[in-house]
């Protein structure tokens, strides 16, 4: 345990973050997705210290954030012509793309794997820490492994007060779910492995053909080498039971949760879906967007109520509401209702 220091979005506290983690400490920081769990890329004690920090198993291999394109020059061996397009038109933002990694990244850092994943986010704060430390940042969810994604610094301090040097305070995160990470099959397929706020529908006009992996949808073996993070565990889970409801319409899903609710239901409805008399009930938007901003900090308000089992509608599959879906899917350990 040590004294986690809360550090402002200011000129003095992001030089202390800078030096911290020079120095080989982790610190948390905002981005536009979720908040990250940062360490130098290239140190490998300091990521080592990362998987101890979160309770992360140590085949699931994390990203790393940069700054500008410069800076992949040190940490990938090759940059396709169709990854150069899409850094063009999507960096910074929430797209990592996977890539042939150099000597410079630990086999830590990338989960044994040959390859890395790579994005620059978009958040004033994270581009500042990045060019203050020097740093190439590897940086998973700066939650305790298997909780839902923090989307504010007090998120993060609730997971890991004491385990990490620092946090900085950032405000909410806009996005709210995790970055779109995509590899590449070749010059004109694009793979996505996790899906984020850039959907399939975005990357369409960059490539000849885009899929989405099995992962997305299904649970995957458990001896299965990934990629990316976030395929592979039960992940992003309150201490709530989370049940997914595929409903024909609202009058099923909520026939279906009044014949079986205890003293400790809640629910998890759209915001334009009438309330389920009582049964108290927590909203989440009514599109993809709207779904993928609130869903982690639901998740934690049901925690903060000590709900015992959560009903949730279930959003379509299609655009931003893909990702809200697979998060869902992997907080309920793809276990699912259907009506």
């Amino acid at each position: 345990m040590m004294e986690t220091k809360r550090l402002q979005y200011t000129t003095e506290d992001m030089e202390t973050a800078a030096a911290l983690l020079r120095s080989g400490a982790l610190v948390a920081f905002p981005t536009e997705t979720v908040y990250g769990l940062g360490a130098d890329a290239r140190r490998e004690e300091s990521v080592r210290s990362i998987f101890s920090a979160k309770g992360r198993p140590a085949d699931n291999p994390l990203i790393v954030h940069i700054a500008d394109m410069d800076m992949l020059q040190g940490i990938v061996t090759y940059i396709p012509e169709i990854a150069r397009k899409l850094a063009d038109a999507f960096w910074p933002g929430p797209l990592t793309m996977v890539l042939p990694k150099a000597e410079s990244i630990p086999a830590v850092t990338s989960g044994g794997l040959d390859t890395v994943g790579v994005r620059m986010p978009s958040h004033p704060a994270a581009l500042a820490l990045i060019r203050m430390s020097g740093c190439p940042i590897a940086a998973p969810s700066a939650n305790r492994s298997g909780s839902p994604s923090p989307t504010t610094a007090k998120h993060v301090l609730d997971d890991m007060d004491g385990r990490i040097a620092a946090v900085i305070d950032g405000g909410q995160c806009d996005v709210g779910v995790e970055s779109t990470v995509i590899c590449f099959d070749d010059d004109e397929t694009i793979h996505i492995l996790r899906p984020g706020l850039i959907s399939a529908e975005d990357l369409e006009p960059f490539a000849a053909h885009v899929y989405v992996d099995e992962a997305v949808y299904q649970q995957i073996a458990a001896d299965a080498k990934v990629a990316s993070p976030g395929m592979k565990y039960r992940h992003y889970a309150p201490h709530a039971k989370i049940i997914p409801v595929d409903a024909p319409d609202f009058a099923a899903f909520a026939a279906f949760v009044n014949a079986q609710k205890t003293d400790d239901t809640y629910c998890l409805l759209f915001d334009s879906d009438p309330e389920i008399a009582g049964i108290p009930c927590m909203r989440y938007g009514d599109n993809g967007r709207e779904q993928a901003h609130y869903l982690f900090l639901r998740f934690r308000e049901l925690d903060e109520v000590h709900a015992g089992t959560v009903y949730v509608r279930i959003p379509d599959k299609n655009g931003t509401a893909l990702s809200v879906y697979n998060r869902l899917m992997r907080a309920a350990g793809f276990e699912v209702i259907t009506l």
